[in-house]
């Protein structure tokens, strides 16, 4: 689901849980003892709790870090798989989904630091030909920030059941963008915002254009090797998770009205590219995170532009990258992402003084709701 309705759910899922009361689930996790401090400001008991039950109906299982100016917390629960029941490795890398977004958002503020493109520049003149005369100008900060106009472009399936049966097939991005093009812009550029994959497929695209290098290997060299993800990867066409992994699953109702969970740990996300198709861990997301918060990838003043929302457009909470979000007198930017079978989430308030990075191996990660393990953990971390 977009990104926007799931932070909104969360923003009201927090107020609900924390009004009900605190939660008493059996604790499944524990604080991380080697850490230089922790301080009774980090709720660890309300943190295990939320990953009390592991594997249950809405998640298989979970990984989770804390960090901050209160200290520092580290949890795991659940399975590595469900025929064996063996416990979730730790360490395990994950399908990060739309937190790629972050990465290729950096990766092209590098090149615009880098004087190798221009944020206000029409994407239309890196990328001739691509959008037809019913396009606009379009700057390239406007694709950062989800107020370019363009439509979604195509994919395998609407449904589960569609998807799934072409799970091995490639759709290169190339495809998704030509799609895309080929239809009639939802909106003049600059005049709403519209979280959409296609912004940051365009990027990826135009990353390539600017180096003549593969996406993979610019974002491995403006973003990764500066912030120390050494276990993070694009699979490109490749479906397999390569690495510890723990294996992510599909929850499909059947006729007689039982639950069938189906393995969705192999998938081709190919036409994901720059907008979700990245492999990490919990450890490199975390890296990410501070790093960037940081200005160690991206220098100052292209930083600014992932600390601002887009002037004159009612509602907007996008900036290039992350979205704000305002709760309980903090604001936090983060990015979420969903890929079937998992969830992630890097979030953190400007000064690092709390963050909060997770995987959840949801067993409905496209679903209209916030996963419910998720939701747990999120109250914990930042109630």
């Amino acid at each position: 689901m977009p990104t926007r309705r799931r932070t909104v759910l969360l923003a009201a899922s927090l107020v609900t849980v924390l009004a009900a009361g605190p939660l008493a689930a059996p604790a499944f996790a524990a604080p991380d003892r080697s850490a230089a401090r922790q301080v009774d400001a980090l709720d660890t008991e309300a943190l295990s709790a939320a990953l009390g039950g592991l594997p249950d109906a809405d998640a298989t299982a979970a990984l989770v870090r804390v960090g901050g100016a209160d200290g520092t917390w580290r949890g795991s629960a659940g399975v590595h798989d469900l025929p064996s029941g063996t416990a979730a490795d730790p360490r395990a890398r994950f399908r990060a989904g739309s937190t790629t977004k972050v990465v290729t958002a950096a990766a092209v503020l590098r090149l615009a630091a880098e004087h190798r493109i221009d944020l206000d520049t029409p994407v239309q003149h890196y990328l001739p030909g691509v959008f037809g005369r019913q396009y606009r100008p379009i700057a390239v900060r406007q694709l950062l920030n989800h107020t370019s106009g363009i439509p979604a472009g195509d994919g395998l399936g609407d449904s589960f059941e569609e998807v799934y049966a072409h799970r091995f097939d490639t759709l290169t991005p190339q495809r998704v963008v030509a799609s895309a093009a080929a239809k009639e812009p939802e909106f003049r550029p600059g005049e709403r915002q519209h979280y959409l994959n296609i912004n940051y497929t365009v990027l990826g695209l135009l990353i390539e254009k600017v180096t003549g290098r593969p996406y993979a290997s610019e974002a491995g060299r403006l973003v990764l090797a500066p912030a120390g993800m050494r276990d993070t990867s694009f699979p490109g066409t490749d479906p397999r998770i390569l690495g510890p992994h723990n294996r992510g699953y599909q929850a499909v109702k059947e006729a007689d009205g039982t639950t069938r969970f189906v393995d969705v740990t192999e998938w081709n996300q190919a036409d994901r590219f720059a907008a979700g198709d990245m492999i990490s861990t919990t450890a490199d997301l975390e890296r990410l995170l501070t790093s960037l918060f940081r200005g160690r990838i991206v220098p100052e003043p292209q930083l600014r532009e992932m600390f601002t929302l887009p002037a004159g457009i009612e509602g907007a909470t996008y900036s290039a990258g992350l979205q704000r979000f305002a709760y309980a007198g903090e604001v936090y930017w983060l990015k979420s992402g969903g890929r079937y079978g998992y969830n992630a989430l890097i979030a953190g308030t400007r000064d690092l003084g709390r963050t909060l990075v997770y995987s959840v191996n949801s067993t409905d990660a496209k679903g209209e709701g916030m996963n419910p393990v998720a939701q747990r953990i999120a109250m914990a971390a930042l109630g």
